[in-house]
C-alpha cells in the first residue's frame, strides 16, 4: 500500500513536470462574462509577465443568475479543457462570482438601430430617414454585445409619417427581444421650389427656383430634377413663394401657335425638300401635329422643331 502511494504522488509529480506550468494565477473575487462563455482570462490573473491562455472553460451564465467557481472547480475545468496546462500555485479568492456582462438598451441606441436598418432596406437612397417614438422606449438590460435589429413587420404600404415597425433586436448571436414600436417619420430630401411667387406662363429658365431641404412624406409628385436651362418650360398655373415644384404645374411651351406658316422639311439620306405649311393646331417642342400644304391644301402630319420649322411624318 505504501509503495502504491508512492507510485502515484510520483506519477502525479510527473504529470506536473511533463505539462506546463502556466502559474502562479490569482483568482479574482468578482469577474464578468461575455456571450461566448466563462474564460480563463476572465477569472484569473497574474501578476508576472507570462500571457495567460484564453481557455473556455464553461457556458456564460445567464443575465441575473450570477455563477460561483472556486479554486478547485476552476483548477478541474482546466485540467478537462486544457490538459498539457496546469497551474501548481493558486492565490487570490477562494472563489469567484462570475455575472454577465451587460449594457442598458435606450431609446436612443433603439432609435439609431431602426433607423439604420430602414433607410437600408426601406428607404435606400430617396432621401433621409429620420424617426421618432410616438411611445416612450423602456430602458431593457440586454447582453454586453454588438447590437442590431431585424425588421420583421411593417405596413404593407411602407414608411409613411405615422407607422408601426415590430423588429427583432440582437446581441452578438443571441436574440434579445421581439418588440412593437409606434414611429413618425421624416425623410428629407433636397428638392426644388419656387423661392419667389410665379405667375402662370412665366418660363422657368426666368424663375427664381432652388434646392430646398423637404420631407418627402408630405409632398406628391415633387421633383428632384428640372431642366432649369430648357427655353421652352411654363408655369401651367401661379406657384406660390416656398411651393415645391411638381410635373403638374410645369408645361412645354406652345411654340407654334394654330394658323402660323412654317417650313415643314422633308429629309431622305442627303436630299432635303421644304413646302409652307400652315399650323392647324398648337404644338409643342418634339409633338407631331397637323398640317396643311398652302398650295396643294393636302394635310399631313409634322412633328416641331422649333419656331418655324416642323419635320414631315409618314
Amino acid at each position: 500500500m505504501k509503495f502504491k502511494s508512492l507510485f502515484l504522488l510520483l506519477a502525479f509529480t510527473c504529470s506536473i513536470f511533463a505539462a506546463e506550468n502556466i502559474g502562479p494565477l490569482e483568482i479574482l473575487p468578482q469577474a464578468t462574462s461575455g456571450t461566448r462563455g466563462i474564460f480563463l482570462t476572465d477569472v484569473v490573473t497574474n501578476k508576472g509577465d507570462r500571457i495567460i491562455p484564453s481557455i473556455l472553460l464553461a457556458p456564460a451564465p445567464q443575465i441575473g443568475r450570477p455563477v460561483m467557481l472556486n479554486r478547485f472547480q476552476i483548477n478541474d475545468l482546466l485540467q478537462k479543457k486544457a490538459p498539457d496546462l496546469v497551474c501548481s500555485n493558486w492565490t487570490g479568492s477562494d472563489r469567484v462570482r462570475i455575472v454577465r456582462a451587460t449594457r442598458i438598451v435606450d431609446e436612443s441606441i433603439v432609435k439609431d438601430l431602426l433607423t439604420r436598418a430602414l433607410q437600408e432596406e426601406q428607404v435606400r437612397n430617396r432621401g433621409e430617414l429620420e424617426l421618432t417614438f410616438n411611445r416612450p422606449w423602456n430602458n431593457i438590460v440586454a447582453p454586453d454585445e454588438v447590437l442590431s435589429v431585424k425588421i420583421r413587420e411593417i405596413p404593407s404600404s411602407g414608411i409613411s409619417a405615422n407607422f408601426i415597425c415590430r423588429f427583432e433586436l440582437i446581441a452578438g448571436s443571441e436574440t434579445v427581444g421581439i418588440y412593437q414600436q409606434p414611429l413618425l417619420a421624416n425623410i428629407w430630401k433636397e428638392v426644388y421650389v419656387a423661392r419667389s411667387g410665379v405667375a402662370r406662363g412665366q418660363l422657368l429658365k426666368d424663375s427664381d427656383i432652388g434646392l430646398e431641404r423637404r420631407d418627402l412624406l408630405a409632398l406628391r409628385d415633387f421633383l428632384v430634377q428640372v431642366p432649369l436651362e430648357n427655353p421652352y418650360i411654363e408655369f401651367r398655373e401661379n406657384v406660390q413663394a416656398g411651393t415645391p415644384l411638381t410635373a403638374r404645374v410645369l408645361r412645354l411651351r406652345a411654340i407654334i401657335k394654330r394658323g402660323r406658316i412654317l417650313d415643314a422639311m422633308f429629309q431622305q439620306d442627303s436630299m432635303t425638300i421644304s413646302v409652307k405649311a400652315e399650323a392647324l393646331e398648337d404644338g409643342v417642342p418634339g409633338q407631331p401635329i397637323r398640317l396643311r400644304n398652302v398650295r396643294s391644301r393636302r394635310e399631313f402630319k409634322g412633328k416641331v422643331q422649333d419656331e418655324s420649322t416642323a419635320l414631315v411624318l409618314f
